[in-house]
């Protein structure tokens, strides 16, 4: 308990002394940073009470959850947010829905608790042995809202179950997209230790990429990864704090070939107990490199699995969308409306939009495999593309293309679960927030590495 006031006053006498080394143009910068440091205050003081009562069983831990970080990391924090950013500071800070903003909305009404026990830190062996919640269609007629809840049902299946749920003239449409080793190890000329994580090439041997620590890694800062590799920090994106590099790496040598070889496959930071290969963070049919992020959903299919659905009759189609900071970048406004989502490379080929008119044509049904592909089909909205998106959908949205959508359990107020509230319609999100529920009664394992979703719109 000691040890946690000394080290908020510490945390106070630094932001006191960053302030005053510092010129703040603003007010509401001051007025944020004076709200923040109440709350994490009130948090101290309701961690030292539990801790001291034991009013529950290990109470220690809930409160330590309750607090969340210790308070130097959260004024480090709270001062790089604030004070580095020019963002809207009353928007970013909301923390309940404004009296006028409807709950679909409002990003607090897509928070959940999920136990720290139902997070997969291991994928299943076979891959197709994880478990399948489905969410059946709605009853023709049934689409008002108030009976949707007691129309649809939902099943407990396991995935190796989904020909089950399928028919002849139905098209499984994939993403195509290959995790690369995006995680690097380097140091400051000082010997600093300097971690990064690439976002996406931006020119000749350059990239955007998020950097840890960020603060000391300004422009001019040069990041060693091997004698003869080098990065230095030539800009800084607005939006993300990501910082341009520029690589530095022998005549003639490849950068891709660098990076297989000095990087690492990235695992979610929620997995942090993970004993698998990095293989099984990629899909047995991941072909085109560019993502940072598995399209998880397609981590259940085996070959197996193939070869009973081409014996059904079931089609196969593919789009590549390069996973980026655009799918698990926090909203940080409480209206969802305002988050701008950063862009992500697609590719719908002329022959997969063919594939997707002639099921339709011939009454079958397209089912997206994972959030990616529903973003890129829906983006292009059965004409070619290939370039980058930042569609975002929630509540309200007209889906075009999608009949049917296998996906993972995600995080609580990311724009996955919005989309996914979406595509249940009305009265989705209060169906979905159920749904999740029931899913951890059941223990179904969550997130990257979990089970799946097959949802029928």
């Amino acid at each position: 308990m000691l040890i946690r006031v000394l080290s908020f006053r510490f945390a106070l006498g630094k932001m006191k002394n960053a302030i005053g080394e510092r010129t703040i143009k603003h007010k509401a910068y001051v007025a944020a940073i004076c709200i923040a440091l109440f709350q994490r205050l009130v948090y101290e003081i309701s961690y030292i009470f539990l801790s001291t009562c034991h009013l529950l069983p290990n109470t220690g831990k809930y409160a330590a959850k309750f607090c969340g970080q210790p308070a130097t990391f959260f004024v480090d924090v709270c001062f790089v947010e604030v004070c580095n950013l020019n963002r809207d500071v009353t928007g970013a800070m909301t923390s309940s829905p404004a009296n006028d903003l409807a709950p679909d909305y409002a990003l607090s009404a897509y928070d959940y608790e999920l136990p720290s026990d139902r997070i997969a830190q291991d994928p299943v062996s076979p891959r197709d042995t994880s478990r399948l919640l489905v969410i059946t269609k709605a009853a023709s007629g049934s689409s008002d809202g108030e009976n949707q809840e007691q129309q649809r049902q939902i099943l407990h299946h396991h995935f190796y179950d989904l020909p089950q749920f399928l028919r002849s003239g139905d098209l499984l449409v994939f993403n195509n997209t290959k995790v690369i080793p995006a995680r690097m190890y380097g140091r400051k000329l000082s010997g600093v230790p300097v971690e990064i994580l690439l976002m996406e090439p931006i020119g000749p041997d350059r990239w955007l990429a998020l950097v840890k620590p960020g603060k000391r890694l300004p422009v001019g800062s040069t990041i060693v990864f091997a004698d003869d590799v080098k990065a230095t920090v030539e800009g800084i994106d607005p939006t993300t704090r990501a910082r341009e590099l520029q690589f530095h790496i022998p005549k003639g040598a490849g950068l891709d070939k660098i990076i297989d070889q000095l990087g690492k496959i990235p695992f979610p930071p929620y997995v942090t107990e993970s004993h698998t290969d990095p293989e099984r963070y990629q899909t047995i049919y991941a072909e085109i490199a560019g993502a940072i992020a598995a399209p998880t959903a397609g981590l259940h299919f085996t070959e197996e699995l193939f070869a009973k659905l081409d014996a059904q009759g079931v089609d196969r189609a593919f789009v590549t969308l390069h996973v980026g900071i655009g799918t698990f970048r926090p909203v940080e406004v409480e209206d969802i409306t305002k988050h701008e989502m950063h862009h992500e490379w697609c590719d719908v080929s002329e022959s997969t939009i063919a594939k997707i008119k002639e099921t339709k044509a011939r009454g079958g049904r397209v089912i997206g495999v994972g959030s990616t592909v529903a973003r890129s089909l829906e983006a292009a909205n059965y004409q070619p593309l290939r370039g980058k998106t930042n569609l975002m959908i929630y509540p309200s949205y007209e889906w075009q293309v999608l009949d049917a959508m296998i996906t993972n359990f995600h995080l609580p107020k990311s724009t996955l679960l919005m989309m996914v509230a979406s595509f249940l319609g009305e009265r989705g999100r209060e169906f979905l927030l159920a749904a999740y529920q029931e899913a951890i009664a059941h223990e179904y394992r969550f997130y990257s590495f979990g089970d799946a979703m097959l949802i029928f719109r």
